[in-house]
């Protein structure tokens, strides 16, 4: 009989790979509070989800430390009105994440639907961000996070 081909074994003792998948599950759960931050208008919660020294760029803006970020947008984002309103919602996909012991990357897709005439969704941007996460005081947090708009084209400046 030939070799077996299938997944090989598990690297690392039980214990390393659980905290490998609760920093996965963190990661994931800040990309989606991210979001929920960003379209509900608090920024000051939002600003929190960056690391001490934490960086954001888009074509927003740019800013490093959690309150140059939140000062960035609060002075360059409009506020984003309740529904009737033209409402601005963002969706985004599970990031792909690399891990690397207390630092990772990553990369998710985004796009921005507007509340649109007649009350209908209209796709207003699609993107991508590149990040970078750090564990700070235990948590994850954002490093850099770079915000590319892919369409319509708007490169980083």
């Amino acid at each position: 009989m030939g070799k077996e081909e299938g997944r090989s074994a598990p690297q690392g003792s039980v214990e390393e790979r659980l905290r490998r998948l609760e920093d996965l599950q963190e990661i994931r759960r800040l990309v989606l509070d991210y979001r929920k931050h960003l379209d509900s208008g608090d920024l000051l919660s939002y600003s929190k989800l960056f690391a001490s020294d934490g960086e954001w760029l888009g074509n927003t803006g740019s800013g490093k430390g959690p309150e140059s970020i939140r000062t960035m947008l609060e002075e360059r984002l409009p506020k984003n009105p309740p529904a009737p309103g033209a409402t601005r919602f963002h969706l985004i996909t599970d990031p792909v994440i690399e891990m690397d012991g207390d630092s990772a990357t990553g990369q998710v897709t985004w796009a921005l639907i507007t509340r649109g005439v007649g009350d209908r969704p209209e796709l207003t941007l699609l993107g991508h961000y590149v990040d970078s996460y750090t564990c700070e005081n235990g948590h994850w947090r954002f490093q850099r996070r770079e915000a590319h708009t892919d369409i319509p084209s708007r490169p980083l400046t």
